[in-house]
């Protein structure tokens, strides 16, 4: 009996990777966009911005959502996380990662790999690849995978962002739009970041792997991105 539900849930995973395929195949074909979907949340559900773990709470955010959209959490409208709840979850990482490690502010990408997804989630269907070109975030998309990227939050100019801008951000990137060559992202950074699209080329410019710690110097530009797959 377990061994049949084992193979219902597998296929049930392979007819919706299929039908995802489809649908970017379709979107690349008519030239439109597509969006995976993933939850949102900002950094700081309920406004607490005083609070420096939400303040700085973009890795944790962005992790969150992620898992959230591996676990099939918040998809549905009627299953929506409420923003009280996610506040908890950004907290309670931010806590663990400070008890720890000793630091929840900026975090690097390869210290959210270890410390937020290996060892907090246990989940290691993750991996750090270099951004040469839009179409290496592209592919990853287009293959179902949702990718988060460390920025100089200042390169954005979201006009949603108390001035001038984060100097270390993270964003969720989740679609794209073939017409208009703009990503389509959930950015914690703002309360109206859910779906918030950004020109291909804005994005190209902003990112910049940046040190774990508190707005270290940045020494030498690397521009990598954190692949999520399911």
């Amino acid at each position: 009996m377990k061994k049949n539900k084992k193979n219902r849930y597998f296929l049930l995973i392979g007819f919706a990777l299929a039908f995802n395929f489809l649908i970017l195949l379709s979107a690349q074909a008519a030239g439109k966009s597509f969006i995976i979907p993933v939850p949102f949340s900002s950094q700081a559900p309920l406004a607490n911005w005083q609070d420096s773990r939400q303040q700085d709470g973009c890795e944790e955010a962005t992790a969150l959502m992620a898992m959230a959209w591996v676990k099939g959490e918040g998809i549905k409208a009627k299953e929506k996380i409420s923003k009280a709840s996610w506040e908890k979850k950004i907290i309670a990482l931010s806590d663990f990662e400070k008890k720890k490690y000793g630091e929840y502010r900026d975090v690097t990408l390869s210290d959210m790999v270890k410390w937020i997804f290996k060892d907090y989630f246990k989940y290691d269907k993750i991996s750090v690849k270099p951004v040469a070109s839009a179409k290496d975030i592209l592919t990853e998309l287009e293959k179902g995978r949702i990718v988060l990227l460390p920025m100089n939050g200042r390169e954005l100019k979201n006009p949603n962002f108390k001035a001038p801008g984060p100097v270390t951000h993270m964003v969720l990137v989740k679609g794209y739009d073939y017409k208009t060559k703009e990503f389509i992202t959930n950015d914690p950074g703002t309360r109206k970041g859910e779906n918030y699209r950004y020109p291909e080329k804005i994005i190209l410019k902003a990112i910049r792997v940046y040190p774990t710690g508190y707005h270290l110097t940045v020494k030498k530009i690397k521009k990598e991105m954190i692949v999520v797959e399911k």
